[in-house]
């Protein structure tokens, strides 16, 4: 099994998953609150990926302070601080679509902001005053900042996060990395699509003949093409989101021992949740 999609830790197993362990659990839905939630492999641990604000988890486990659980977008299991979940899970109506917004105490531009969200956060919007949304917590968001529908170009979306830092196992504004850059372009595309960049080359069918918006692997990394010779992605490298020529990025990567090029794949389109 997976451990990044098994619904199980070594004593507890979501009920119906077919795991077997001492006990299992039918699991309490929760969502995530704040800016960002690091998943983990295991409590205090190495990250594995990040979940957003908004997102919808089932929670498995908690031990001493920290919560085991599945996110719901993409089955991607692990461990978060419990203080970041809550069981209050009124509608999700919007979506954060610029690349970051401020979150305020109140519909002015001028207070000071009270916290940040990343580009594909989920909202519960109770209203709209003037040039803000107000939120079921009762913060506000600038409306320009979010939407209820899906964009309609992944790669327009991956372009928006440009000179974001590179992090391992990042998926916001403040860091991504390449399967964190493919998922968050897709997602706001409404095209669902796994967390990891080998769970997207087992996801999707490859292809001959590249065209805008296919993912590009090498083992261990993906990158979104903007065209038959360009693309975009999330390098260490460079430390950035960057776009580059694609033979010239094959050879690179193959003189620093990191290929082959493994080709393209197009990504399916399987809706997922939007908002």
């Amino acid at each position: 099994m997976d451990r990044r999609l098994t619904p199980a830790t070594d004593r507890v197993a979501l009920r119906g998953s077919g795991i077997d362990r001492a006990a299992t659990t039918k699991g309490q839905p929760l969502r995530v609150v704040g800016g960002i939630a690091d998943l983990l492999r295991a409590p205090a641990g190495a990250r594995d990926r990040q979940l957003l604000h908004g997102a919808d988890v089932t929670l498995i486990e908690e031990r001493d302070g920290w919560a085991f659980v599945q996110a719901a977008a993409d089955g991607y299991c692990g461990w978060v601080m419990r203080r970041t979940l809550t069981d209050e899970l009124p509608p999700i109506t919007h979506r954060v679509t610029a690349p970051a917004t401020h979150v305020y105490a109140a519909p002015d531009f001028k207070q000071r902001e009270r916290g940040a969200l990343s580009l594909g956060a989920r909202l519960s919007v109770s209203g709209i005053e003037g040039r803000f949304a107000r939120l079921s917590d009762g913060f506000f968001v600038p409306v320009q900042h979010i939407g209820d529908a899906p964009a309609d170009d992944p790669a327009a979306v991956a372009l928006s996060l440009l000179g974001t830092p590179y992090l391992w196992g990042g998926n916001s504004r403040v860091g991504i990395d390449c399967s964190g850059l493919a998922q968050a372009a897709l997602l706001a595309c409404g095209i669902a699509c796994p967390g990891d960049s080998d769970l997207q080359r087992a996801t999707f069918p490859s292809v001959a003949n590249i065209r805008r918006n296919d993912l590009l692997f090498w083992p261990g990394h993906v990158a979104l093409a903007l065209d038959a010779a360009t693309m975009v992605h999330a390098t260490a490298w460079t430390m950035s989101v960057v776009t580059e020529d694609i033979a010239a990025a094959i050879a690179r990567i193959d003189r620093a021992g990191e290929g082959p090029f493994l080709g393209g794949h197009r990504p399916l389109d399987h809706p997922a949740a939007f908002p």
